[in-house]
């Protein structure tokens, strides 16, 4: 009999119930392209069906069992190979046997916990992936694929505003003001920079936004820092007494949530660079971190809103309705 199925194989699908009405979103693969994948949320279901194709027809495929994992596991780039998995779970789909035709096999791993965002960095990957298996003694047949998790957040009690001092005794003083500490992906930021006393010849101010991203712990820590945003302020010398502002719309970069301590492996911040230049190329700078969270689809469209309060606040009603309107255009792009 073992001659007989020897040289048998077979082709592994994994196919999800709700394949054609789930969304796709892009993500980041590790060589920096973005390819689609299924989204899910935290406590959601995951199910569908397992196709084993026999390649060569009328042979049989002796196995020691069949099964599906649902597996979350993060991975830092400079210890590959040690996988470490938050989430592992199990189903045996068919007790050890051999099959003579292909067959289906239908799953469900019920209100799943999803607790952390997928993430794709420089050091560092956290990805979820069912994998189907047809255990064999010498080699098993498998197949993975990738799903993208996504989690979401309340708008946040508690969100001041930052009000900082930045400068150089007798030459440089500054004030500038954001209006909250706390922004969800598709928000804007509205503020205002005053100049106090100016001194020196200022050529060029811009805003920075810095991706901070930190691997590892204790000796083996690792910071990456990233600029996903340039936003020009000023070209030009500012004078004393006057105040410029700042309405700088995220929905256009590359962002992910803030993300503090991921399973003791990693955590990613964002901070906002206030960068002035002189004639004479030396550059001035104050960083100041904010904390970035996801809003679920049903309330992005508030986004317009949220604009016309924050210009409300630091601009006065005149500027609302230009903020309501440029909010409009990007939440519509």
């Amino acid at each position: 009999m073992s001659f007989f199925s020897f040289g048998q194989s077979a082709d592994i699908d994994v196919v999800l119930n709700d394949a054609e009405t789930r969304k796709k979103v892009e993500h980041k693969t590790e060589d920096g392209k973005k390819d689609k994948y299924f989204l899910f949320y935290d406590g959601e279901t995951v199910s569908g069906k397992v196709n084993v194709t026999l390649k060569n027809p009328g042979k049989r495929l002796e196995h020691q069992g069949i099964k599906i994992e649902f597996v979350g596991q993060i991975e830092l780039y400079y210890d590959r190979g040690n996988h470490h998995e938050f989430v592992s779970l199990v189903k045996d789909l068919a007790r050890p046997g051999e099959m003579t035709q292909s067959q289906t096999f239908d799953f469900e791993f019920t209100h799943v916990e999803k607790p952390y965002e997928s993430y794709t960095g420089q050091n560092v990957k956290l990805r979820y992936f069912l994998r189907a298996t047809v255990i064999r003694r010498l080699n098993d047949i498998s197949k993975e694929m990738d799903i993208v998790v996504h989690t979401l957040s309340t708008y946040p009690e508690l969100n001041s505003s930052i009000k900082m001092e930045v400068g150089i005794e007798d030459c440089l003083h500054i004030e500038f003001e954001y209006n909250k500490s706390k922004y969800h992906l598709k928000d804007v930021i509205v503020g205002k920079i005053y100049f106090l006393l100016v001194r020196i010849k200022i050529k060029h101010m811009e805003i920075d936004i810095i991706k901070r991203e930190t691997t590892g712990t204790g000796p083996s820590v690792y910071h990456e820092n990233d600029t996903i945003a340039k936003y020009e302020i000023m070209d030009g010398a500012p004078v004393r007494g006057e105040s410029i502002p700042i309405r700088l719309f995220l929905a256009g970069y590359d962002l992910t949530p803030t993300m503090r301590d991921i399973n003791k492996k990693f955590s990613v911040r964002y901070y906002l660079n206030l960068v002035l230049i002189d004639e004479e190329e030396r550059r001035y700078f104050k960083q100041q971190e904010i904390t970035l969270w996801r809003k679920g689809d049903v309330v992005r469209k508030s986004m317009s809103h949220q604009a016309a309060i924050a210009s409300q606040r630091f601009e006065g009603s005149a500027a609302s309705e230009s903020a309501l309107e440029q909010a409009a255009k990007e939440e519509s792009g």
